[in-house]
């Protein structure tokens, strides 16, 4: 198999596991992510045992084993640096890269159908503004009137919470750089994401983006039916285990079609963890070590305004 360096790899295969003090572990259709695709069976195994953390493993036997190109979802035991192929840190091919994570707010744009679009008027044109400067000078000056439910963007406390912080009593330091723990949840047979789903990862000081796909459909009709969301049990997992900033690619962090109950945003909220909703390009973002911006301007009396958010990695 030809290998890019710049592809993943993961193994598909049914396992049975025997550990040496009695007792076995069966599992179907499991998935894991593999450093590169020159792996031996022996090696799968390896990374299977350390992945699930098992201990006093007597035996392991795979069968349908195969290897597929397929981004990696953040099995535990592969450090990115070990493959085979990885560059060298000093190779050009390894300089920052910054993805644009939101979407472009335009005139006109439905982000969330039932509240407002943005309206640009001109406040000065470039023609009036050529009387009021010297020659060969001229300005544009526009008034945008929109809901702070626009495009990407960030709730705070005042969002939700009479009492709770605004938009200006935010600490940069919460909103910029952070640890981004990215859950690729893109192929999930249900639409809400359960706690166990992070409970193999690091969340404490992270902003935990869920990437469901349903970006897809932003700007479409679509978009507002059917939209993945965090159960409140998840929403009560990250919020115990100290996560900064939780975000997603949806219509909502909470279920719309469930009623008017809110419990995500209640609970994240109630906790001074940041929510970041209509993310995009997700997708594009590794399981682990990207870095994750998205800070609002610093509105005193308000809850929510977009964001430029972005990855660096």
């Amino acid at each position: 198999m030809t290998e890019s360096s710049t592809a993943d790899y993961r193994a598909h295969f049914d396992a049975s596991v025997a550990f040496a003090n009695g007792g076995g572990l069966r599992a179907e259709g499991f998935r894991l992510d593999l450093p590169s695709a020159d792996v031996t069976e022996a090696d799968v195994a390896r990374l299977f045992v350390q992945h699930l953390g098992l201990a006093l493993v007597s035996s392991v036997q795979l069968s349908d084993l195969r290897i597929v190109e397929e981004q990696h979802r953040g099995s535990r035991g592969i450090d990115p640096a070990s493959a085979p192929d990885a560059p060298d840190a000093t190779d050009a091919t390894n300089a920052r890269r910054v993805v644009d994570l939101s979407h472009t707010i335009r005139a006109g744009l439905v982000t969330y159908p039932g509240l407002p679009a943005p309206v640009i008027t001109p406040h000065l044109t470039r023609e009036d503004s050529r009387a009021r400067y010297a020659p060969g000078t001229e300005f544009a000056m526009d008034v945008i009137t929109m809901i702070g439910n626009t495009g990407t963007y960030l709730d705070s406390p005042y969002h939700r919470y009479a009492d709770g912080g605004d938009l200006a009593s935010l600490e940069l330091s919460t909103l910029v750089g952070l640890r981004a723990e990215v859950v690729h949840v893109d192929d999930a047979t249900s639409r809400g994401v359960p706690a166990e789903v992070f409970f193999d990862r690091e969340v404490t000081g992270a902003a935990v983006l869920v990437h469901t796909g349903w970006d897809a459909h932003f700007g479409t009709p679509a978009y507002a039916t059917g939209a993945p969301y965090l159960t409140e049990e998840a929403a009560a997992y990250l919020a115990e285990q100290g996560a900064v900033l939780v975000g997603i690619d949806s219509l909502n962090i909470d279920d719309t079609e469930g009623g008017g109950a809110r419990p995500v945003h209640s609970l994240l909220l109630a906790e001074g963890v940041h929510v970041v909703e209509h993310l995009t390009r997700l997708g594009e973002l590794p399981a682990r070590g990207a870095r994750f911006t998205a800070a609002p301007p610093a509105v005193e009396g308000f809850g929510t305004f977009p964001v430029r958010a972005f990855a660096e990695l």
